[in-house]
């Protein structure tokens, strides 16, 4: 079998146990469904109704309603994410308090720039008055420390016997920058009871930013990331071994003889920005590679140049392919734009490698062409029942205003009325903004078909041996 039959083989014989089930068959089962199921079901039965220029009837509409209703119950009793969010929209406070914190970071750098510009330690040691001097350690260390209202008030008597211009004005700037005010107002907040619930309640979703905890969490992320990415490598090596053995064992060869390899791996490959497009949120590094050495133009050259065979991503689970995604194709049209008349460096594990730009124009975003060049791999288990709603579509059906006006009134303790979310269902069908949501469905099931399980990936290669 010539090798790119064997890996066109290898890539349909393959199982996919991440795939969806057949659509109608989930249709008819979601009557029984969970309601983020049964959410799911519906909006594809809407998408598909919108896609034959016809319009999703009353009883679509019901079913949406009633299925949101119960998954905003769901949520009000077992997502603390979404207790969250509804104490932000229903306290002034607790939304001023979020406000402010998104931007505390950014705050912080400015403040710190304005103290270190005035009282860095190498300042301090110059300083030769006694009294200047421990009040530009006291300036320093409330920064230090975060105690904002502090800070303040040590600046202030810090100008009261500055005798520089400079310093002076330089104390000027930090008292009246907004940013001290921002953090001395989210202080002071931080002490609120609804404030501090609403911190408790997004504490459950995992270490806040720049802990310990979350350290540690990320680097075993990473090293979790890094054995994925070691799998997929190991698997796609054999399937280069095996191509590079159907090949030898065709007589074909290429280049000066039958000692160079016709096929190999390179992992961590980037993009090099003389690439003729914007890489605004592309993928700029591939995990895993497939090459093909290329017909030598000239036999003289002094590097080969290569085909992409395959291009391969590792990912520690769905949710993280589906997040992935969009990355992928934005990345795939990147590497399009590439001169076909040209040669492109790409750095990788291995060292640099030149890639031939006729490859990398080919490549296309059109579904079965992608299903034909990447894979996700991973050595996650598939679920018994696939999760259907993605975590974003359910968060913005979640955080619409019907939706959070329709669990502020249950959590009131009154009765809500399932018909004020039909302006859900009326966005979900006419606003640009909802077009994930709608599209959500299709999306997961290309994404879950791209994904192969390590090792089913090793057992494909065995099996189109035999073929």
């Amino acid at each position: 079998m010539p090798a790119a039959a064997l890996l066109a083989e290898t890539l349909r014989l393959v199982t996919r146990r991440y795939g969806l089930p057949p659509f109608e068959a989930e249709a008819d089962a979601s009557h029984d469904a969970r309601p983020a199921t049964t959410l799911a079901l519906t909006i594809e039965q809407a998408r598909r109704a919108l896609a034959c220029n016809a319009t999703p009837d009353d009883a679509l509409r019901a079913v949406f309603v009633d299925a949101l209703a119960r998954l905003i119950g769901e949520a009000l009793r077992t997502d603390t994410a979404f207790q969250a969010m509804l104490l932000r929209h229903r306290v002034a406070h607790v939304r001023e308090f979020a406000s402010l914190a998104a931007h505390a970071e950014r705050d912080r750098r400015s403040i710190f720039a304005n103290v270190n510009a005035i009282a860095h330690p190498a300042r301090q040691a110059r300083t030769a008055d006694e009294a200047q001097r421990a009040a530009l350690a006291r300036v320093h260390a409330s920064a230090a420390s975060a105690s904002w209202a502090q800070l303040r008030e040590a600046a202030r008597d810090l100008a009261r016997i500055a005798n520089d211009a400079g310093l002076r004005h330089g104390l000027e700037r930090l008292v009246h920058n907004p940013a001290l005010a921002h953090l001395e107002r989210l202080a002071a907040l931080s002490a609120d009871a609804a404030v501090q619930q609403y911190q408790a309640l997004w504490d459950c979703q995992g270490p806040r930013p720049g802990s310990a905890d979350a350290v540690a969490q990320g680097s075993a992320s990473q090293q979790r990331g890094a054995a994925v990415e070691a799998l997929a490598a190991q698997a796609l090596e054999a399937l280069a071994a095996r191509l590079e053995a159907e090949e030898r064992a065709s007589g074909i060869v290429s280049g000066s003889g039958h000692h160079e390899k016709h096929y190999r791996v390179v992992t961590s490959m980037r993009v090099p920005a003389s690439i003729p497009a914007s890489a605004e949120r592309a993928k700029s590094e591939w995990d895993a590679v497939l090459l093909r050495r290329a017909p030598a133009a000239n036999p003289a050259a002094a590097q080969d140049v290569w085909h992409v065979c395959l291009l391969v991503e590792a990912k520690a689970s769905v949710d993280a392919a589906t997040t992935d995604f969009p990355r992928l194709l934005r990345g795939l049209r990147l590497l399009a734009h590439a001169n076909p008349d040209a040669a492109y460096a790409f750095e990788t594990q291995q060292g640099a490698v030149r890639l031939a730009g006729a490859s990398l124009h080919a490549l296309s975003i059109d579904e079965s062409a992608v299903r034909g060049t990447v894979l996700y791999c991973s050595d996650a288990p598939a679920e018994p029942a696939p999760r259907l709603l993605g975590a974003a579509s359910r968060m913005q059906l979640l955080s619409a205003p019907a939706s959070l006006a329709f669990a502020s009134t249950a959590a009131d303790g009154r009765e809500p009325d399932a018909r004020d979310l039909d302006a859900v269902w009326q966005e979900l069908l006419a606003s640009p903004r909802w077009a994930g949501v709608l599209n959500q469905y299709p999306l997961l099931d290309q994404v879950r078909g791209l994904m192969v399980h390590t090792d089913d990936l090793l057992a494909a290669i065995g099996a189109a041996r035999a073929a």
